[in-house]
């Protein structure tokens, strides 16, 4: 059975897991096929990045997530959910759209 679970890498008590795609038989650090993401659970806020796509695709073909990587793909919005948490915009993102709405509210007043 082909399993979506957590690799773990890092030094001794600080631990980095990678998300693969390994056959079930194989060892927890052993051969995998695929990597598709990584946690860093040591980051503040923790870092969650999955190729959504390769996941679903994973998914699809049968391949079973762990309980912990089920949870993961959930609050990064993969497997047809919704993101659990929610991201922020960068400030510079932010900023420019206040100035386009300030153009556009300035634009219509002129007129």
């Amino acid at each position: 059975m082909v399993k979506i679970r957590l690799k773990r890498m890092g030094a001794h008590k600080k631990p980095f897991y990678r998300i693969v795609v390994a056959d079930s038989r194989n060892a927890r650090n052993g051969r995998f096929i695929e990597e598709i993401g990584h946690y860093d659970p040591l980051k503040e806020p923790p870092v969650i990045k999955v190729n959504g796509e390769r996941a679903e695709y994973w998914l699809s073909q049968g391949a079973q997530p762990t309980e912990v990587v089920k949870s993961l793909l959930k609050k990064s919005g993969v497997g047809g959910e919704k993101p659990a948490a929610k991201v922020e915009a960068p400030a510079e993102v932010v900023e420019e759209a206040a100035e386009a709405q300030e153009e556009a509210v300035e634009e219509t007043t002129e007129a």
